[in-house]
């Protein structure tokens, strides 16, 4: 169990941080024109966050103990090409976690 005092310094220096890392762009930078080059990398970040949060839990799922299994590659699998095909965001993932789900209960894992 972690200790109250180190929680909060935690949570309290995270807040700060993330405070002056959004004041960095917002209050410095703000007022001024951006170079396109950096705008451009910009547009991607959003876009990379999901597949960023969700790889980690499909090469290493903590369900399995870390070792990767059929479901979650397949489900994976399915996301990336419905999302490639139909450029929607909620098909991709619905059609994923209904493959995982159904790939689950077959296998009876």
């Amino acid at each position: 169990m972690i200790d109250q005092g180190t929680l909060w310094v935690v949570i309290i220096g995270l807040g700060i941080g993330s405070y002056f890392l959004r004041f960095a762009f917002l209050g410095i930078v703000g007022d001024r024109p951006m170079p396109s080059w950096l705008l451009r990398h910009l547009r991607y970040t959003a876009v990379a966050m999901l597949p960023a949060m969700v790889a980690p839990l499909v090469v290493w799922p903590a369900a399995t103990g870390g070792e990767a299994d059929l479901p979650r590659m397949t489900a994976a699998v399915v996301t990336l090409c419905v999302g490639l095909a139909t450029k929607n965001v909620l098909a991709a993932i619905f059609s994923g976690a209904a493959t995982l789900f159904g790939m689950l209960f077959l296998l009876g894992a």
